[in-house]
């Protein structure tokens, strides 16, 4: 399991340009003009984790997976787009299919990109994507809260719940802020809140686009950014689009040296995907053996037989228990053996939380 992230913003913000840095692939065409991309372009990539290696090394894997991200090039939004303008309602339709928005922002001056708006100030940017989505979440709830509430008043338990979170949610809108400053109150809250895919309520990705120069420590624009994503419990992240599309294409062993060069240890792409995964509260859990060593996710609270799902819903059904070590056991201990000379390696049931870097083996029976 990843994440499908919807990378949005203004036009000529450097989405596409990220985009195809990101998957390291030229599927996007980046080109100053609005709407370059009309269909949404989807990438997979994958999630770079040195604990496979060492986990490979360990068992002699032949291979290694590594677990996959999903980032899907939005079109560029205008004002108006909750109405209809530009590419509004694809727009709108392709962020209600994705789990979380990566929201590109133009962060550096100059240059020979045009800005849609002939201006540079991130937080404008920020407010006028975010004030379409509002918009359309808006009207959706203005319409659905009073149907909700009539069924509630004629004794249909889910409508109240419904009636009352997604009321709350009205309010939230109403004073123009976003659904996702909301705070469910029970899981059937949170599931009545999920059901209604409000624009709002997905966790966002600020990603600061800025000039070469400032990669490493970002600029009085991306720090403008980084505070409001601290207000509202979002994350941030700094990135030059230009320098990650330059970086794709090289050699692997050029990377490293070029990015040192820069100041830096990582890419952006590795910046997102930390964020990302902190963002939508995954965690990593390893499969190794001699075919292969595998990196799989889940979120947060998974127990072992959702684990297991994973991988195979046969594992998930006839689930029987998941033998698991955890990885500094496993490395330190020489893999499965060692750790299990050593009481490392724990017999775990069908509810055990599955922890950040489990090595998990499951036992089934179908």
């Amino acid at each position: 399991m990843g994440f499908r992230c919807g990378i949005v913003g203004l036009p000529n913000v450097g989405k596409s340009t990220l985009f195809n840095a990101l998957t390291e692939t030229a599927a996007a065409q980046a080109a100053n003009y609005p709407f370059c991309t009309i269909e949404p372009n989807v990438g997979q990539v994958a999630v770079p984790d040195d604990r496979l290696v060492a986990l490979a090394g360990i068992a002699r894997s032949a291979k290694i997976v590594e677990t996959q991200l999903g980032f899907v090039d939005i079109a560029g939004l205008v004002r108006g787009a909750s109405k209809g303008e530009g590419l509004g309602n694809q727009f709108l339709g392709n962020i209600r299919e994705v789990d979380a928005i990566v929201h590109v922002l133009r962060c550096f001056e100059g240059g020979d990109v045009t800005h849609v708006e002939g201006r540079v100030d991130p937080i404008a940017d920020a407010e006028t994507v975010e004030t379409e989505l509002m918009l359309s979440d808006l009207e959706s709830l203005e319409k659905r809260v009073p149907n909700l509430a009539k069924k509630a008043q004629q004794g249909d338990k889910e409508a109240k719940i419904g009636a009352a979170v997604l009321g709350r949610a009205l309010d939230l809108l109403r004073e123009g802020k976003p659904a996702r400053l909301m705070r469910p109150k029970d899981e059937e809250e949170a599931r009545a809140l999920a059901q209604a895919q409000l624009l709002t309520a997905k966790p966002v990705l600020y990603v600061c686009n800025v000039d070469e120069g400032d990669t490493a420590n970002g600029n009085a624009l991306s720090a403008r950014v980084f505070d409001k994503a601290a207000a509202e419990g979002a994350e941030a992240v700094v990135v030059s689009a230009a320098i990650e599309a330059e970086i794709a294409t090289m050699p692997a062993d050029e990377r490293v040296e070029f990015l040192a060069e820069l100041g830096l240890e990582e890419t952006g792409l590795a910046r997102v995907i930390r964020a990302g995964y902190r963002l939508l509260r995954l965690i990593t859990f390893f499969t190794v053996g001699p075919k292969e060593a595998r990196a799989w996710t889940v979120p947060v609270g998974a127990k072992a037989p959702q684990a297991a799902g994973v991988i195979h819903s046969d594992f998930e059904r006839g689930f029987i228990r998941a033998e698991t070590t955890a990885f500094d056991d496993y490395v330190a201990l020489g893999g499965e053996a060692g750790a299990r000379d050593a009481g490392k390696l724990r017999q775990e049931g069908k509810e055990y939380l599955v922890h950040d870097g489990d090595v998990m083996l499951f036992r089934f029976n179908v």
